[in-house]
């Protein structure tokens, strides 16, 4: 199977952006049904208007310059190194003012699993002080246990 290279950056960016933004131009680079992956440019005086994806949680990582996000109604400064969480169902955007910046949005399906993290990575419960490797008796009981069927030996032999 052949190396997958897909190109982005100068040259490679489709002009426009994501609608209703101003002075961004950008090339998804990758898009399936767990997720986008696109770099954006954003010129001095771009923007991407405060809205909402309700069914995606996002990372904004910008690679290049520096500018403002927004997550909410709260503000940041943001430069090359930095990346932000847009979380489902918040409003978020962002802007360059006299430098431009560039990024690489990860928009994920669904929302933040910040929930499982500690399952998925198998990490174990953190013990209180003074458990030293006990953990507190549990409560409940197991399901009751279905038996099978005896045969019956006076029974004939199955057709």
């Amino acid at each position: 199977m052949p190396i997958d290279i897909r190109r982005f950056g100068a040259g490679n960016r489709r002009a426009g952006g994501p609608p209703g933004t101003v002075g961004v131009s950008g090339k998804v680079i990758h898009a399936d049904a767990r997720g986008v992956i696109s770099e954006l440019a954003i010129a001095p005086g771009g923007r991407i208007p405060i809205h909402d994806n309700a069914d995606t949680t996002a990372w904004f990582l910008v690679i290049e310059g520096g500018g403002w996000v927004q997550v909410g109604e709260e503000r940041q400064r943001v430069a090359a190194g930095e990346a932000v969480v847009w979380p489902a169902g918040i409003g978020h955007g962002a802007w360059a003012e006299g430098l431009p910046m560039r990024v690489i949005v990860v928009e994920l399906a669904g929302a933040d699993d910040a929930w499982a993290r500690g399952i998925l990575e198998g990490a174990a419960r953190r013990l209180g002080p003074g458990e030293r490797g006990r953990v507190a008796r549990g409560e409940g009981q197991l399901a009751p246990r279905r038996r099978a069927a005896r045969p019956d030996p006076g029974a004939a032999e199955p057709d």
